[in-house]
């Protein structure tokens, strides 16, 4: 008698036999192995306290052009990770040995409530993209209910207010480079969180008085949500006074992240103790089989000691580290543009154009999803961080404490059992403890 398999089952299949006639046909062509950064991820020392920057780094000019293969990596043969790859990794779905980005298609599937984005400009090509990138890797379809893009006001005198009346289309992200920033954290925390609902929070330009009020917005959108996160992979040089503004972070029912930038020390927004830093690791792969290693550091990962911020309670058990300042990154996740993940951004070059990216741009959407995934939605980013803490400096469990590498000036900061400068408590295992 014939057997009978589902529509999910002859789908996976189905998939799995594309890829493989893919990769018998075709060889990957020879990617560079330099690393370069967007235009937007360019830190100007004068702008501390002014204008804010992209942690995005690319591999090359991280760029691919073509028609993408019908399912999975848009473009076979390559080890960059993919949502199951990540998912494999982290815990997130049912294990596969190896991990290989082109043969394990389990994606996340969790997520409820809210997560909103904030960034600076306006990606006109935004929702198209995330439906192209979910169709792709088989991720719960978007639509205009669960994908809203919103535009905030200008900003207002005091740091987290906004101008009065209606908000005007911000000016196209393209000329300012943060297309890029916009459609990997969209995408990526959409990856992580798929049924959750997703907000897009353009700000009027990348000032930080514009960026402050967009996250009065995003707070806003999540708070009537019933609680969620807001994402905000960018940052500025740290600042005198900076610690008067914190306040802006402590929306209610909201979980703040912040990426810790892509070079030694600290940085601002992630500095702040009602805000998740999140750092940067290495996924070590095989490359010849796409067989997972190991997660060590990534030298390039921001973090340190802030030179503003007082030391926040929820660090105490780690104060012989970090000594009477808030320590940075708290957490971290994969990075390192080496072994990046995909991204479909369409605004500059047209359709089919997919990128290889990097940086704490990445790992801080991926985190803001996984922890709406685990579904505690903490009354606050310092409750939050209360429990990833867990009272010890190796936190509770849930976590994959990062032992080897180093990072940081001179590359002066080892990684250790524990908590460290380099990734934090460390990245996720599971979604237990989150």
């Amino acid at each position: 008698m014939r057997k009978k398999y589902s529509a999910v089952v002859v789908l996976m299949i189905t998939a799995l036999l594309v890829v493989c006639a893919n990769n018998a046909m075709a060889q990957p062509a020879a990617l560079s192995t330099t690393v370069t950064a967007p235009s937007s991820s360019v830190a100007n020392p004068a702008d501390a306290g002014v204008r804010a920057h992209t942690n995005i780094k690319l591999l090359g000019t991280g760029r691919m052009i073509g028609t993408p293969q019908y399912y999975g990596p848009p473009f076979p043969g390559y080890f960059f990770e993919t949502p199951a790859s990540i998912a494999c990794i982290y815990g997130l779905q049912v294990p596969f040995a190896g991990c290989n980005p082109n043969v394990v298609f389990l994606n996340p599937n969790g997520g409820s409530r809210a997560i909103a984005i904030v960034d600076a400009y306006d990606d006109p090509n935004a929702y198209s993209d995330l439906q192209g990138f979910s169709a792709q890797f088989g991720l719960a379809a978007i639509n205009p209910t669960s994908f809203q893009v919103v535009y905030a006001p200008f900003g207002g005198n005091n740091p987290g207010s906004c101008l009065p009346g209606p908000a005007p289309q911000p000016p196209s992200a393209a000329a300012a480079g943060w297309d890029l920033e916009e459609s990997l954290d969209i995408e990526w925390s959409h990856a992580m969180a798929p049924l959750a609902t997703l907000y897009l929070v353009e700000a009027q330009s990348n000032y930080l008085t514009d960026l402050f009020c967009a996250v009065s917005v995003a707070s806003a959108l999540v708070s009537a949500a019933g609680g969620g996160e807001v994402s905000m992979s960018w940052g500025t040089g740290e600042f005198s006074g900076e610690n008067s503004i914190d306040g802006i972070f402590n929306g209610r029912k909201v979980v703040y992240f912040a990426g810790a930038g892509d070079g030694p020390g600290a940085i601002y927004p992630s500095a702040s103790p009602n805000v998740v830093s999140v750092g940067g690791t290495t996924l070590s792969t095989n490359p010849n089989s796409g067989r997972f290693l190991l997660e060590n550091t990534w030298q390039d990962t921001g973090g340190g000691a802030s030179a503003v911020e007082p030391r926040p309670s929820y660090q105490n058990s780690i104060a012989g580290i970090v000594g009477a300042y808030r320590g940075t990154p708290d957490v971290s996740a994969d990075s390192n543009p080496n072994t990046g993940v995909w991204v479909l951004d369409s605004l500059v070059f047209g359709p089919g154009t997919w990128y290889i990216v990097g940086g704490t741009s990445l790992a801080t959407p991926m985190w803001s999803g996984i922890v709406n995934s685990a579904g505690s939605f903490a009354a606050s980013s310092r409750a939050e961080l209360t429990k990833l803490y867990g009272g010890s400096p190796h936190g509770p469990s849930g976590f994959t404490d990062i032992t080897v590498g180093n990072c940081g000036i001179y590359i002066g900061s080892v990684a250790a059992e524990g908590w460290d400068f380099c990734s934090g408590l460390g990245s996720p295992k599971t979604y237990s403890g989150k």
